[in-house]
């Protein structure tokens, strides 16, 4: 459990190579000098008075960091120290250097549905115990999922992008909507009482983009988007999943339910026959498919493309007094 720490983060750690930075944040890879273990030091700056727009507001950052304090998982990204003073907090984080995991599809020759269905198992399996803790993410997209290394025989999903995860209340709901419109869930956009399987909805997303290369909801304008999404009609075209077995499409669609209370929960999703076959048959069903990979592709390049000129219209319109070049991080 990490201890919030007064004084410089220097005196116990060493700084090294920058490894990105964003608007209010900047991240460090640093080295533990009493143990020698790498992580990566993200450098937040704080607002100074109420109203400011330059930083981040405490009370969020605080948040977020009593979020991770809670959160003791192997898929999950892990908080080893915290240090606070009046301008700026320092979140000493575990160093995670495996890359998004769709990036890591994106250059393979093919992926069969077991595989697949394997990294989704882990993501899974840290969700369960989340949401055990009633904590919700609110904002799972490709760029939060994450490998801890990239080059081993199994590489192990670390779930990251903890800014808005919530400890769910009774009632709860958002004062304003979170994440990309393109993952989120039909009760957080109409800012509804939200419950932790807002979560899976977002699954069902990724899910169906990972094994297709299309996004279910995804139109050129933002608030055609959202109108999609309320809708919540989606389809399986032949053209994109005519490689995808049936086991994985009821997997998919026991997600992508309107009602919160009809949708699968993260405990249900992890015993669904597509993540863990209760047959031959079944299993048979998973082995012969396999994702749309020359698809897959062309999405994955598609989103970096659109990330990257987000990320210039964002920096030309923020204040020269707060801009701070931007290099992708997994951190910031």
């Amino acid at each position: 459990m990490s201890l919030v720490q007064p004084g410089n983060v220097e005196e116990l750690y060493e700084l090294q190579d920058k490894l990105g930075s964003g608007h209010f944040a900047t991240v460090w890879r640093c080295r533990e000098r009493s143990s020698g273990i790498s992580y990566a030091a993200k450098f937040i700056r704080m607002r100074r008075r109420k109203g400011s727009r330059i930083g981040i507001e405490r009370k969020v950052v605080n948040r977020e960091v009593e979020i991770l304090q809670q959160l003791q998982h192997r898929h999950i990204m892990q908080l080893h120290d915290v240090f606070i003073c009046q301008v700026q907090m320092v979140l000493v984080l575990e160093l995670i250097q495996g890359g998004e995991f769709f990036d890591f599809v994106a250059e393979k020759e093919s992926m069969s549905e077991p595989e697949a269905s394997d990294f989704l198992l882990q993501l899974l399996d840290g969700l369960v115990y989340m949401h055990s803790l009633n904590i919700a993410h609110f904002d799972l997209k490709p760029e939060n999922i994450m490998l801890q290394q990239k080059d081993v025989i199994k590489p192990k999903i670390k779930i990251i992008g903890f800014g808005m995860a919530q400890k769910i209340e009774k009632n709860m709901c958002l004062v304003s909507r979170c994440g990309l419109p393109e993952y989120v869930a039909p009760e957080v956009i109409k800012l509804e009482p939200l419950t932790v399987v807002a979560d899976m909805w977002s699954v069902g997303v990724i899910t169906y983009i990972l094994l297709s290369g299309v996004s279910p909801f995804q139109d050129k304008m933002e608030n055609d988007t959202v109108t999609n999404i309320i809708k919540g009609t989606f389809d399986y075209e032949d053209t994109y999943f005519n490689s995808t077995s049936a086991i994985a499409k009821d997997f998919i669609s026991q997600m992508l339910v309107i009602n919160p209370k009809e949708r699968m929960t993260s405990s249900q999703a992890l015993l669904h026959p597509w993540i863990k076959p209760l047959t031959i048959k079944q299993e048979r069903n998973r082995e012969s498919a396999s994702i749309n990979i020359t698809n897959f592709r062309k999405f994955n390049s598609q989103r970096k493309w659109k990330r990257a000129c987000e990320s210039d219209q964002e920096d030309s319109t923020m204040p020269s007094a707060s801009l701070l070049r931007r290099r992708h991080s997994s951190y910031s």
